[in-house]
């Protein structure tokens, strides 16, 4: 027998993990990795923590609800915006409705992250030090934590977090921010110089004591993300993503 419950129709909704490396007095000003939070202002879990999101109205594009929902809440527009997963347990929300997230994850410099709205409810967490979170959030974070991490190994998706121009030695602070390890650093640049995602300029980073390190840029050729056989999107706000 069909019962309403199962008539009923899901509710889809957009969420977004946003990223960036920020540096704490308490560490020693080494770089770690922080994340917006939205204070909830009803119910179910008001008062609680949660990620940037809302409902997904019906004449937009996916990207364009996560890029929409993000901006209005906290005023990012990141470069890197990608889809992580869709998250649809039946029991994710107490409020007897079914709801279905498309989760995207984001990726921001640190200048742009302080340029980010803030306030009674808007504030920066350390991702290692997340207050309790509503609904599944804290499964969908550490998610996004891991596949982070494992796209560091491999893409260069560290690029997100730099400039224009870097040194390397930033570049493998990124590494090692997101990886939490230190990296030796002749072999990781080695590395990243045979890998061919990084191209030397002839400018050098200035205002050193030291002998001035060489800027690096990125190589224009390799996509940040590998999309596979899908072809590249338009970012929402303008440009590729």
């Amino acid at each position: 027998m069909t019962t309403e419950h199962t008539r009923a129709s899901a509710i889809l909704a957009v969420s977004t993990v946003i990223f960036a490396l920020r540096k704490d007095d308490e560490t020693g000003g080494l770089p770690q990795v922080w994340l917006p939070l939205v204070r909830r202002i009803r119910e179910p879990f008001e008062g609680r923590w949660a990620l940037p999101g809302g409902p997904l109205r019906g004449d937009e594009d996916l990207a364009f609800a996560a890029a929409r929902t993000l901006n209005d809440t906290t005023g990012l527009t990141p470069r890197y915006l990608e889809q992580l997963y869709a998250f649809g347990d039946t029991s994710r929300s107490p409020a007897g409705d079914r709801v279905v997230s498309i989760v995207y994850w984001a990726l921001v410099r640190s200048d742009e992250a302080e340029r980010a709205s803030v306030g009674e409810n808007v504030r920066w967490f350390p991702a290692d030090d997340l207050p309790p979170l509503a609904f599944d959030h804290q499964l969908i974070v550490e998610y996004a934590l891991w596949r982070l991490h494992t796209k560091m190994e491999y893409s260069r998706i560290a690029h997100a977090f730099l400039g224009e121009r870097f040194t390397l030695a930033q570049l493998r602070e990124v590494h090692e921010a997101v990886l939490g390890r230190a990296l030796d650093p002749a072999n990781f640049r080695r590395t990243i110089e045979a890998s061919g995602a990084v191209v030397a300029t002839d400018e050098y980073l200035t205002g050193t004591p030291h002998r001035p390190p060489r800027l690096y840029r990125y190589n224009d050729s390799i996509d940040l993300a590998d999309a596979g056989p899908l072809p590249r999107q338009q970012h929402p706000f303008g440009g590729e993503k």
